[in-house]
């Protein structure tokens, strides 16, 4: 996207009007309309990109892109269900451990979200909540502080 989500949006749909089989470009729609802030279409476009590529080595993350989604969209429950699907085929996978963390804290499952919280510290100790935006830039503000305030509860450090 390169900071931008428009252009980024632009050009994926172009990808579609091409080619509607491709499922690397639902899998790219799929995150564009996360940072977009448009859980509800980015849902169903990691859910064609996976129907269209059941064994897509990238399926680990349309999983993990699916439950970024549904947290955005105060899913909690269903953030961590996608969460951990994406978690088995891949475990230290930072964005689906930040997903896991969060949205069980968010859901009120403290020991389950500070267990990801100690996997996402040990992986990257430098973590903080000061730089969450530098690798989540989510254009809607209550967005990027909804996933803040959920890593906050499970433990993330503030600086």
């Amino acid at each position: 996207m390169v900071g931008d989500p428009d252009d980024a949006a632009t050009f994926v749909e172009r990808a579609l009007v091409l080619n509607p089989n491709l499922a690397g470009a639902w899998y790219a729609s799929g995150w564009v309309r996360v940072h977009r802030g448009e859980p509800e279409a980015a849902i169903e476009h990691f859910a064609r990109g996976m129907r269209l590529s059941p064994l897509d080595p990238q399926t680990m993350a349309m999983q993990s892109g699916t439950a970024f989604a549904h947290l955005l969209a105060r899913r909690y429950d269903e953030a961590s269900s996608w969460a951990e699907k994406a978690l088995w085929a891949q475990t230290k996978h930072m964005t689906s451990i930040c997903i896991a963390a969060a949205s069980n804290a968010l859901a009120g499952r403290l020991a389950e979200a500070q267990k990801a919280m100690a996997r996402l510290r040990e992986l990257d100790p430098a973590m903080r909540i000061a730089n969450v935006k530098d690798w989540a830039p989510l254009r809607r503000p209550g967005n990027l502080a909804r996933l803040e305030e959920g890593l906050r509860k499970a433990g993330l450090p503030e600086t």
